[in-house]
């Protein structure tokens, strides 16, 4: 949660994109910091008794997203088209970015070229009240859940360069706490709801290990 972060890290990369207050998933997000706040990581991710699952999912999936911003905002001036020519998660995983509208064919481009097109579509998925209504009775569409998955699936590729290209650059920010606090909690929501096909965890299939394994 947002909470997590001091007052220094408060640069987006993007917008911060805001749950209206008062609203249902804005109570939410409330009892989402409030279970968090208990330390509990793999407690804190369950749905909640009585609550709608896309509902859920949809008020997480803006959550990570404002996370993400925040942590990509802080080591912005690291990651440029000089240092990261390519988007990578270590020398292994290479992606390529294509939005099947606008660029309907992948494109190799730098990292924060990739990350800027990432953040700007997800930006336009969470802004469309078609696919994540905001206002309470409106339902969501059949395909919110494979448009949820997709979004998880790329914001994860942030946290996978961000860990393999400029974790050095984290712990001089001194802000690792913050990045693996954020990064277990995605890790345990989406393995939660079984979100994102294992194989596209490959490139932090180790450090999710380690992670896992300090819960049981």
């Amino acid at each position: 949660m947002s909470f997590l972060f001091s007052s220094r890290s408060n640069k987006t990369f993007k917008p911060k994109k805001n749950i209206p207050e008062g609203s249902h998933q804005y109570e939410l997000l409330k009892h989402a910091e409030a279970t968090l706040g208990s330390g509990n990581l793999r407690q804190a991710v369950m749905l909640p008794e009585g609550e709608d699952l896309n509902e859920w999912i949809a008020v997480n999936t803006v959550d990570f997203f404002n996370q993400i911003n925040m942590l990509y905002g802080t080591i912005t001036e690291f990651c440029t088209e000089t240092s990261c020519s390519v988007m990578s998660a270590g020398p292994r995983y290479e992606y390529h970015w294509a939005d099947g509208t606008n660029i309907k064919k992948p494109i190799k481009c730098s990292a924060p070229k990739y990350i800027d097109y990432l953040m700007t579509w997800v930006q336009d998925q969470l802004d469309d009240e078609t696919l994540f209504p905001s206002k309470i009775g409106v339902p969501f569409p059949k395909n919110f859940m494979s448009v949820a998955k997709t979004i998880l699936k790329r914001l994860f590729r942030v946290y996978a360069h961000i860990y393999h290209q400029h974790f050095d650059s984290v712990m001089q920010l001194q802000e690792e706490a913050h990045l693996n606090t954020s990064f277990k909690h995605f890790i345990f929501f989406v393995q939660e709801f079984n979100l994102i096909d294992r194989r596209e965890l490959a490139p932090l299939q180790d450090l999710i290990e380690k992670l896992g394994s300090k819960d049981r």
